[in-house]
């Protein structure tokens, strides 16, 4: 006997993650084109922002391989295509980043999706940061043991006062 989560029609479910695939496609306009075009842009966003710009500098010496794994995250986040693999979440726990670095990725991400996607796919597009953000945030501040309550926002405590000015 063959446990319940067992798929015994791969072909078959190949063939079902092609057409939820296409169908993203074609009720959003995002393809992969468009994915590695946002991916650029925003990145290049980024890494010109004085609040997030430096968090991603301390951690990010070759780009390239960050660009390919974000636009296989986001295609599998927007199209459903499932090939990216990765746990997002813990590589955000440690970083000292609050609401007011969320706030900046996702008013960064808004402007480049504006910019670049027709409505239908800037629309998708920020659809999804959002709920990105707000599970990040709900993370970052459990992992620095705060517990928030629906509709409160993650305030990272000031560093502690060293005795310089």
């Amino acid at each position: 006997m063959q446990p319940p989560f067992r798929i015994a029609d791969s072909a078959g479910a190949a063939e079902r993650r092609a057409a939820a695939v296409q169908l993203n496609r074609d009720q959003t306009g995002v393809d992969e084109a468009l994915i590695d075009r946002v991916v650029d842009a925003f990145y290049a966003r980024v890494r010109d922002d004085a609040l997030i710009g430096p968090i991603f500098a301390d951690r990010i010496e070759d780009w390239g391989p960050h660009l390919a794994q974000m636009k296989r995250f986001w295609s599998s986040v927007v199209l459903s295509s499932g090939v990216y693999q990765g746990r997002p979440m813990p590589k955000h726990l440690p970083l000292p980043i609050d609401a007011r670095h969320f706030d900046r990725w996702l008013a960064l991400f808004q402007d480049t999706v504006r910019d670049l996607c027709p409505p239908a796919a800037a629309d998708s597009f920020m659809e999804r940061a959002r709920r990105i953000a707000d599970s990040l945030e709900l993370g970052v501040a459990n992992a620095n043991g705060v517990l928030l309550a629906p509709g409160e926002r993650y305030r990272a405590p000031p560093p502690p006062w060293n005795g310089e000015a």
